[in-house]
């Protein structure tokens, strides 16, 4: 997914999806996608499939050209060995990855047919930990969206980031009271909390029980960053009161009025992975929050032309360490 706005106080960027580009590029990039009415990360209310067919073998896997995503996208297990994540969140790959079980005590996962439902111990761990303190906010759990393929990597659709095993989308609807079907968990929609105008969040489904949620979740120390929807970060600074440091963690990006996206550091020791930055001081609530209510970026100009379609990402952009991990049997 796209994600964190940028240290500038004004435009705002990604840091984290696409680390390494500029401001402005991401911005462009957030609002081509805009304009070309297309997603900025895949949606909760996608639906899944109940039988998946298998994706068909690739005619040439190790030709220097193949996409890195068609390659990964085909692993079906976590890689053996130690955990470890190498590379950044949208460049990396994991190794001894963890499925999350689909049904605990306080969660369920959702979209079983992506298998996304892998991720580091520490991220899954975390996760557990997380489902079990949701009572304390009024919901009986949490509906797991997608986290990370089995030995991460580039995804073949939706998000750019998800790649080490370190990000989660949960819901933004409550767990129900009974134990989903196979059909509910690929069909159900995930609750949109944003008003059709996009200017602020819907108060027909918005409750005190969202902002509780994200700010616990916030105040967890291995959390790094929380991606939300503008609107919902406009909501969260309204209502967050006296208690405001962990508004920094909390980032604006289009894409997250379904769901918030949970992204944990890297674990202590693994030099191979690369950390997030460190949010920007304050609470994130002022200037930069309100350039993403701006004409320019609500209703920016049509592109004179559409954008050159960019070449999928190779093995070559990755981490070597990432041809072993998906070597690895």
């Amino acid at each position: 997914m796209l994600s964190d706005p940028s240290r500038s106080s004004v435009v705002p960027a990604a840091g984290g999806a696409f680390s390494g580009a500029c401001p402005l590029t991401l911005l462009r990039l957030a609002t081509t996608l805009l304009l070309l009415g297309l997603p900025l990360s895949a949606q909760g209310q996608d639906r899944g499939s109940v039988n998946p067919k298998p994706l068909p073998p690739l005619a040439n896997p190790d030709a220097p050209d193949t996409p890195a995503k068609a390659l990964f996208g085909r692993a079906t297990t976590p890689a053996p060995g130690p955990a470890h994540a190498y590379g950044s969140y949208a460049k990396g790959c994991f190794s001894g990855g963890e499925a999350l079980p689909v049904d605990g005590p306080n969660w369920q996962v959702m979209r079983l047919s992506r298998n996304r439902m892998w991720g580091t111990p520490p991220l899954v761990e975390f996760l557990e930990r997380l489902a079990a303190k949701a009572p304390r906010v009024g919901w009986n759990g949490l509906l797991v969206g997608d986290m990370s393929q089995p030995r991460g990597g580039p995804m073949l659709t939706g998000h750019a980031s998800h790649q080490l095993g370190l990000d989660a989308d949960i819901w933004l609807t409550p767990m129900p009271d009974h134990r989903m079907s196979r059909a509910e968990r690929e069909e159900t929609s995930a609750t949109n909390v944003v008003r059709a105008d996009r200017l602020d969040i819907d108060p027909q489904v918005w409750t005190p029980e969202h902002l509780k949620l994200i700010r616990m979740t916030a105040q967890e120390r291995e959390v790094a960053r929380i991606f939300v929807n503008p609107a919902i970060k406009k909501a969260l600074c309204r209502e967050a009161g006296g208690d405001r440091a962990w508004l920094s963690k909390v980032r604006p990006m289009y894409g997250h009025n379904y769901h918030y996206h949970i992204r944990l550091a890297c674990p202590a020791g693994q030099d191979d992975c690369g950390d997030q930055a460190p949010p920007p001081a304050g609470d994130g609530c002022g200037e930069e929050l309100a350039y993403w209510f701006s004409d320019a970026v609500m209703n920016p100009k049509p592109a004179t032309k559409p954008p050159r379609p960019k070449p999928p990402m190779t093995m070559a952009a990755l981490p070597a360490a990432c041809r072993m991990v998906l070597k690895a049997r």
